[in-house]
């Protein structure tokens, strides 16, 4: 069975949520502490593929930050991904990955979509 790599944020009630469900359902992941270990461009283009989405489909629109300074700009992928890489609180969570294919965790529930 291949593991399921988690990215995760502990801060964040939904991405601990996450983590009780694979947990609950005999998954231990291997868990990626993004903010203290951030992507790099080339990571998230990989993470992007898995998921079938492009940047801004995963960036976290709601957040003071993303409204302040990004959220007027027309930028194109390769920007949006180059933001992400340098904000990565900016990146919705969790996100679970297992071999090619990879779920945002919102709800939780759609993890299960890995196992």
């Amino acid at each position: 069975m291949k593991e399921i790599v988690y990215y995760h944020n502990p801060r964040c009630a939904k991405s601990r949520e996450g983590l009780k469900l694979l947990r609950e359902n005999h998954i231990e992941p291997r868990i990626v502490e993004y903010m203290k270990a951030p992507l790099s461009s080339d990571e998230l283009k990989l993470l992007l593929a898995r998921l079938n989405l492009k940047p801004q489909d995963i960036i976290r629109k709601k957040e003071a930050i993303f409204r302040e300074k990004f959220g007027q700009l027309d930028l194109n992928e390769e920007e949006w991904i180059q933001i992400l890489a340098e904000n990565p609180f900016l990146m919705e969570r969790p996100i679970a990955v297992k071999g090619n294919k990879a779920v945002v965790g919102r709800p939780p529930e759609q993890l299960l979509k890995l196992i």
